[in-house]
């Protein structure tokens, strides 16, 4: 059974809540990623989420300030987390049924990677082939 921890991607780029948008987006460009994890201020706190909708919705469609406007007045928190060691096929229908591009991934409360649908396609693509 192919897992989580089978394909996703272990080297995840974090941001603080409290960095613009600006330096989201910067961050973002400079690394080539599509989405950054959002980081917990406290050990009891949940992760989030920012990736290019939300950007898109924030600073496109409602005209956001991206020197105003912290990470976490756009990113999704609380994110959807998952274990490493869910299948691939349980954690496909998650992504299905709540229309999500990526899910957080977590170990006890440790974050241990990201989990993106390109990935799952991508897998499935070189078995098939």
């Amino acid at each position: 059974m192919l897992t989580v921890k089978d394909v996703m991607v272990a080297q995840v780029l974090t941001i603080s809540p409290y960095s613009t948008l600006r330096e989201a987006l910067s961050m973002m460009r400079d690394r080539q990623v599509k989405s950054l994890v959002v980081d917990r201020m406290h050990a009891h706190d949940a992760y989030g989420l920012l990736g290019y909708r939300e950007l898109l919705d924030t600073v496109v469609a409602q005209e956001g300030d991206v020197d105003l406007l912290n990470v976490y007045d756009a990113a999704t928190i609380p994110a959807i987390t998952v274990n490493e060691h869910l299948s691939v096929r349980q954690a496909a229908a998650l992504m299905s049924r709540y229309h999500l591009s990526r899910l957080v991934v977590v170990e006890g409360n440790q974050l241990v990677g990201l989990l993106a649908m390109n990935d799952i396609l991508a897998r499935r693509m070189e078995e098939l082939a």
